[in-house]
């Protein structure tokens, strides 16, 4: 990988794995379009660990008393502060990870064509732009019960078939059951910690079975411009939510989805 490569997959990456617009729909067209060869598990992992770090530095105010409260919930076997916001995130966290484990050999073997992310791109954009639209948005995520978190647990599986975006559908599911749009950020970001650390730990196990060697120098620029890249996404993110709707989004899923069914679809 050349340092134009590097720079630009990583950017994309951070840039795109917290907005509704699908990162690993970006990560398969990318490299398609611009005629680059796979960049390997080793720099996926590294970008993954990356935007890892950046939402749990960013997220960190939340998350210190969401574990506090946790644990504590486990020793007094009662809900204290926040602890029913953290066990609603690892209930969310379950129908992900066995989706993850019992399909993702299929989707990587059916599911990463450029005309099955132009499809998913646009139905999934207009699904966002119909509830951003017709729901009211009230609630935050505290006032979300485990059934709601289960219910977006469940939409957050179907993030697996490229084009989706596991954060456009977590976003919708919340906005579907009245939270608000900075409130259904807020879910959709808590809920990528357990999965984007299950996901590099799996790539990270099939990284180790291989004996390919490892190009440090594109891993570590890899994992910093992601990070930087991923902070700076989310802090702009939220402040921006709260005015403006999710439509600039959905403008640039459907003319994404045009624009690959335009250059794709055989003729």
């Amino acid at each position: 990988m050349d340092l134009i490569q590097i720079l630009v997959l990583a950017l994309v990456q951070g840039l795109t794995e917290f907005l509704p617009i699908s990162s690993s729909a970006h990560l398969i067209l990318v490299p398609k379009l611009l005629g680059w060869q796979d960049q390997g598990l080793a720099f996926d992992v590294a970008v993954h660990l990356g935007t890892l770090l950046a939402v749990v530095i960013y997220m960190r105010g939340e998350i210190r008393p969401l574990f506090a409260d946790w644990v504590k919930s486990i020793a007094t076997r009662s809900h204290s502060g926040d602890s029913r916001l953290a066990w609603g995130i690892i209930v969310g966290t379950i129908p992900a990870g066995i989706a993850g484990i019992l399909l993702k050999d299929y989707v990587e073997l059916y599911l990463r064509s450029p005309l099955v992310i132009a499809t998913t791109t646009i139905l999934f954009g207009l699904l966002l732009w119909w509830y951003d639209r017709s729901r009211k948005l009230k609630k935050n995520e505290h006032q979300l019960g485990i059934g709601g978190f289960l219910i977006i647990g469940c939409a957050q599986a179907l993030a697996l078939i490229p084009g989706t975006s596991r954060s456009g559908i977590t976003i919708t599911a919340a906005l579907a059951l009245g939270l608000t749009r900075s409130a259904a950020a807020r879910t959709s970001f808590l809920l990528s910690i357990p999965i984007i650390l299950a996901a590099g730990g799996l790539k990270t196990v099939d990284l180790l079975r291989q004996a390919t060697p490892v190009d440090w120098s594109a891993i570590t620029i890899g994992a910093i411009v992601s990070f930087a890249s991923a902070y700076f996404c989310i802090h702009f993110f939220l402040k921006l939510l709260d005015k403006i709707s999710m439509l600039p989004f959905v403008i640039y899923r459907l003319v994404l989805g045009s624009f690959l069914f335009l250059v794709f679809l055989p003729i």
